[in-house]
């Protein structure tokens, strides 16, 4: 893709208008009056459509994304960091930054769209279908993003009129729309993005192609099922995720398969995969070379966002943060996973069939001090340990991962990354672990004598939890304000191949896969008419994959095991962090206070019926002539 700049003003409405510069810095910059002309080349009218493409650069590995799209539900906890969409407290407010970010980054994004969609009758040199294959990126940027937006806010204002125009009537007095209304555009733009979108972008890999936009098409039927029109609009769902599945070859996309040694979702998230991932339908493509990228390099920040204390807790027993690349810096730790999300929806039993839980969060935290690490009585005695593990040894494993040339030709900077769990790495004491574990955060319970003869640190969930099921915190007492920073670390986006530094993670991000497709399907299935027998089919495909091969069979339910709480269950294993929980709920009916209070405890301020909407910004009321009457969803 070429590199999209970041450019972006405010209307008195909170909808953007462009500066007239297209992507690449040789071309034209255009003025306001050449408005008419830049954008009736193809020239000029592609720069639209690239600049529609920045803002999930912002929401994707981002806590503006993250915060919106998947905290405040069962899977999550925070006492530090963003607390507003965690716990529902005074701080979501009409005026929290990361909602105005979300809520000005996706209007921007329909604003580019709106005008590339104005201005594609007008362009010159295109024959009928190359103009259709162009717009239909915009006709699919401004779907989804009215997805996002009706998901998040209700019934908000719809507009198709661009703002670049200089004749644009600027509305003052804007009026909400039906949630109804909304969902009717954005049908209508995916299934025009569906029917002229090509199989491939070729080389740009984070343009839109076929593949996603019959994903995100069958995603948005689903979720419109909500709103009524059950049976219609799963059966929409289900024909058109049928559709990709039953072709996958031939729109570029498919499941990786189990191997005897690895299995498919293990393959999924594997770092050598990342770049030409067969399984991702849209992904916001990083630039790992150039950083010809929104925000430059300043991506995959994702990490340090649900990352356990290392340079604290987990420091006492030899981790360090600044060292340890793999894991990313600590410092903007906070959100964790729930009890619920940690003993129930993955099997808490220490070697599952089911591989998704190690391929979804780091349980084990290395040595990495560059020195072994001597155990002290201190330690011992503020941790319970038994006495014979004075003076022992934990190794160091810190060193230097060198990167082969296949990911980084070209980049020699990238070379000699520090990372724990790369020298060392043995068993030389015959306790069934690795010599250089520090600290060690299983999701299954292990016996007080276990647990006190290790070698390190273990935090099971008998510790992270009370009996209320609730996150300890120092309050707690004993060692509550230590193990309520001790869990396990999401790592589906760190592969070590794209690590940059203990920040900065290059790899691509992926919006929309194969595998939430068939889910879709199965859910659809269900809800179009019951129909379990085929349900059960898309899940076992799924859950055979993410066995290794020789396990396969214990992942098979049977048709009558295949409800609609437990696709959503199967949602959560296998896509737990990839923001799309809150939909998730939505679509459900579980955004309540009575759910969220056998799932998540620590939720106590959820009010039913305001909640289940984000507040509208400040900004944008500010702006209009009509706040009172157009509201706040509440707050």
């Amino acid at each position: 893709m070429k590199k999209i700049l970041n450019l972006k003003t405010t209307l008195p409405v909170a909808l953007l208008i462009f500066l007239m510069v297209s992507c690449n810095l040789d071309e034209v910059n255009y003025s306001t009056a050449d408005t008419e002309i830049a954008y009736t080349s193809p020239e000029g009218f592609e720069s639209l459509i690239n600049y529609g493409y920045d803002a999930l650069y912002y929401y994707y590995g981002k806590i503006d994304g993250i915060g919106a799209q998947e905290m405040g539900t069962d899977l999550w906890w925070s006492e530090s960091k963003y607390t507003a969409y965690t716990q529902y407290n005074g701080d979501l407010n009409t005026e929290q930054g990361q909602n105005n970010v979300f809520w000005q980054g996706f209007y921007a994004t329909i604003n580019y769209a709106n005008s590339a969609i104005y201005f594609a009758d007008k362009v010159e040199g295109y024959t009928d279908a190359q103009r259709n294959a162009k717009v239909a990126e915009a006709h699919f940027l401004r779907g989804w993003s009215y997805l996002q937006l009706v998901e998040q806010y209700g019934g908000v204002t719809l507009t198709t009129k661009p703002s670049i125009l200089a004749t644009a009537d600027v509305d003052n007095f804007p009026v909400r729309s039906s949630e109804e209304a909304i969902y009717e555009l954005i049908l209508s733009d995916l299934e025009f993005a569906s029917q002229h979108l090509p199989i491939s972008q070729g080389p740009d890999r984070g343009r839109i192609s076929k593949k996603g936009a019959l994903g995100m098409l069958a995603k948005a039927y689903l979720q419109r099922t909500r709103l009524g029109d059950e049976a219609l609009y799963a059966g929409k769902a289900l024909a058109t995720a049928k559709d990709l599945i039953d072709n996958s070859s031939a729109y570029g996309c498919e499941l990786y398969t189990s191997t005897a040694t690895k299995s498919g979702y293990a393959q999924l998230w594997d770092g050598v995969n990342n770049k030409a991932n067969k399984e991702f339908l849209f992904i916001e493509a990083v630039d790992a070379e150039t950083f010809f990228n929104p925000d430059g390099g300043n991506r995959g920040r994702t990490r340090q966002y649900y990352e356990m204390d290392l340079k604290s807790v987990g420091a006492e027993w030899g981790t360090t943060e600044k060292n340890c690349a793999w894991y990313g810096r600590a410092n903007d730790r906070g959100f964790k996973p729930t009890k619920y999300l940690l003993t129930e929806i993955f099997s808490p039993v220490a070697n599952p069939a089911d591989t998704r839980f190690e391929n979804t969060f780091f349980s084990e935290y290395y040595n990495s001090t560059w020195s072994d690490f001597t155990i002290k009585q201190p330690l011992v005695t503020k941790y319970g340990k038994d006495q014979s593990l004075v003076n022992r040894v934990i190794k160091n494993t810190a060193g230097t991962y060198v990167k082969g040339s296949t990911y980084y030709a070209g980049r020699t900077n990238y070379y000699g990354v520090n990372a724990s769990g790369n020298v060392n790495m043995v068993d030389n004491n015959s306790d069934g672990y690795l010599d250089g574990i520090s600290v060690f955060t299983p999701n299954y319970p292990m016996t007080a004598l276990q647990k006190s003869t290790l070698p390190f640190l273990v935090v099971t969930p008998d510790e992270q939890f009370d009996a209320n099921g609730k996150w300890v915190t120092a309050a707690s007492g004993g060692l509550g304000a230590e193990y309520s920073n001790c869990y396990p670390s999401f790592n589906k986006l760190s592969s070590i191949h794209w690590i940059y530094n203990n920040q900065r993670w290059m790899g691509d991000v992926p919006i929309l896969r194969l595998g939430d497709v068939y889910l879709i399907a199965a859910e659809a299935a269900l809800r179009k008419n019951n129909d379990q027998a085929t349900a059960a089919g898309y899940v076992n495909t799924l859950r055979k994959r993410a066995a290794i091969t020789s396990r396969e069979n214990e992942m098979t339910v049977s048709a009558g095991q295949v409800t609609l709480d437990f696709i959503l269950a199967e949602r959560a294993r296998e896509l737990t962090g990839e923001q799309v929980r809150w939909e998730d709920l939505k679509r459900f009916g579980k955004l309540t206070n009575a759910y969220l209070n056998i799932t998540n405890p620590d939720i106590t301020a959820f009010v039913d019926g305001k909640h289940t909407v984000r507040p509208i910004p400040q900004p944008f009321l500010d702006a209009i002539g009509n706040a009172d009457e157009y509201g706040t969803n509440g707050y």
